[in-house]
């Protein structure tokens, strides 16, 4: 079984060098990065512990040396634990249990970055993405599950860097710091959601 996963992580590994390789040979000014993602909420009480639960996927084309425009979609997902508590909902009845609160976010967009040494091993960059929003607020309790949809507008500062040991292959590692601010608005049980505030680390894959 060892072995199976090995043989399974080096042909992704053999994968994605031949991407890397294709994207410098078919698309020279394209630039692709798959990342992992933690998230750290900043303001929002229904969900608001630090999770790894989330991944970022951004391709884009590089208009000048400088300038990139293109397009991502990330998700994340927070958790919060609630004791054992009576809510009084807005029927007149209650409700007494422990819950799991769960905030799934996926926004996506165009994405926008200045970029600074294309050429060279360290490419760091700023960036800006805009698009749309859309979150899951979720209450696990028992064997039941209650939940909310929402849309929102989404904005999203950046700065990062790209690292390719090679620059001719452009294949190599990404990094970037983030916060993002969405406008969802939702109301669970007598919980209510009012924006969506992230502080956030990627890690990922460059070619």
């Amino acid at each position: 079984m060892r072995n199976k996963y090995l043989r399974s992580a080096a042909l992704a590994l053999v994968a994605l060098f031949g991407l890397g390789t294709a994207s410098a040979q078919v698309l020279p000014n394209a630039y692709f990065n798959i990342d992992w993602q933690l998230g750290m909420p900043a303001s929002s009480d229904f969900a608001d512990k630090t999770s790894g639960w989330g991944m970022n996927f951004e391709g884009g084309y590089f208009l000048t040396d400088a300038i990139t425009i293109g397009g991502f979609l990330s998700y994340q997902t927070n958790f919060k634990k609630y004791p054992r508590e009576t809510l009084q909902l807005s029927d007149g009845s209650a409700l007494t249990t422990s819950q799991k609160h769960a905030l799934f976010h996926l926004p996506f967009g165009v994405a926008g970055r200045y970029n600074w040494f294309k050429d060279s091993i360290f490419q760091p960059y700023a960036g800006l993405k805009i698009g749309a929003s859309y979150a899951q607020i979720s209450s696990y309790y028992y064997i039941y599950k209650q939940y909310s949809d929402t849309w929102g507008f989404h904005l999203q500062p950046e700065v990062g860097v790209s690292i390719f040991p090679r620059p001719d292959m452009r294949f190599g590692f990404h990094a970037a710091l983030y916060y993002s601010y969405s406008t969802n608005k939702g109301d669970l049980l007598t919980y209510s959601l009012d924006g969506i505030n992230t502080f956030g680390f990627r890690l990922g894959i460059s070619f």
